[in-house]
């Protein structure tokens, strides 16, 4: 039997679905959200229906408030990241066997996301024991990974959108991670990461400033991939419960997952994490506006 094609995207940016093979199951891809300009009504929904039955299964565990449109589907097996922290820990045996044969998976280009691709090219079994707790700790940022998932998580920070070494790394985990030469791959991208880490660290201490629960940093002047984002600010985080980042085109908001804090709901966007929010830069006087509001930063 003929292995499943896998195919790689984000959440607003999905590949022409006449590219994708036969019956595609999409794993780990958010429904859009509207803050930077991407929508489901502008991205997910034209890819549905351009799918339209060739659409086997959609696994994926982010917050949005379109999830309830589409439960009553069997095709959808949809949760909050409250409920199931990462999506691999979705994919179950039962849930593959129920789907059947699929041509093609599609899966975002992230950690998360191409371990849950080889579990389900495993037919529901994790890569190696503990590669669900990987994933979770990965994706939510609590916890600790084990030294194989932190390598992995490393090395895709920095070579997560080259799609030929995408696909080599779930052919080492559908292989049992026993490929030496893909290993080697991933040492080598993990230990490139490291001069990106220490700019980030570099610039976490020189540029945030807090102020009452917000922790904000500037970034507009340095060049794309200068630094992690994500790992930026996951440090204010530590600063402040929030941390802003601004860069040439946007201020994305962030907070623990669990925080309880609503960032959708604050600033009137449609869909996504709500403790994740990016808007164009040309909102950031309302967002420092809304935070003041809220309490969290003086006015």
């Amino acid at each position: 039997m003929t292995r499943p094609a896998v195919a790689f995207a984000t959440p607003r940016k999905l590949p022409r679905a006449a590219a994708l093979a036969g019956r595609v199951v999409v794993l780990d891809i958010a429904f859009a959200a509207s803050g930077t300009g991407s929508s489901f009504e502008k991205v997910t929904g034209p890819f549905l229906a351009a799918l339209g039955d060739r659409l086997a299964a959609w696994v994926d565990h982010h917050d949005h408030n379109l999830h309830a449109t589409y439960r009553a589907d069997p095709r959808f097996t949809l949760c909050t990241k409250a409920v199931h922290g990462a999506c691999p820990e979705m994919v179950t045996p039962a849930l593959v066997a129920a789907v059947g044969p699929v041509d093609t998976v599609l899966c975002h280009n992230d950690f998360d996301g191409l371990y849950a691709a080889a579990k389900w090219l495993l037919g529901g079994v994790e890569a190696y024991p503990g590669a669900d707790d990987d994933a979770r700790a990965i994706d939510t940022r609590t916890g600790e990974p084990s030294a194989r998932g932190a390598r992995v998580d490393r090395a895709l920070r920095l070579d997560g959108r080259d799609e030929k070494f995408l696909g080599r790394v779930v052919d080492w985990l559908v292989g049992r991670c026993e490929d030496p030469q893909v290993g080697g791959e991933i040492e080598a991208a993990a230990a490139r990461y490291d001069a990106v880490e220490a700019r980030t660290r570099d610039v976490a201490g020189d540029r945030y400033t807090v102020s009452g629960a917000v922790a904000w940093c500037d970034i507009t002047d340095l060049k794309p991939r200068e630094v992690d984002k994500t790992e930026l600010l996951l440090l204010g985080q530590k600063r402040a419960a929030v941390s802003v980042l601004t860069d040439e085109q946007n201020v994305t908001l962030a907070a623990a997952f669990d925080s309880g804090l609503d960032f959708l709901a604050m600033l009137g966007v449609a869909g996504g994490m709500p403790t994740r929010v990016s808007v164009p830069r040309s909102r950031e006087a309302e967002v420092r506006a809304v935070l003041a509001r809220r309490g969290l930063m003086p006015a």
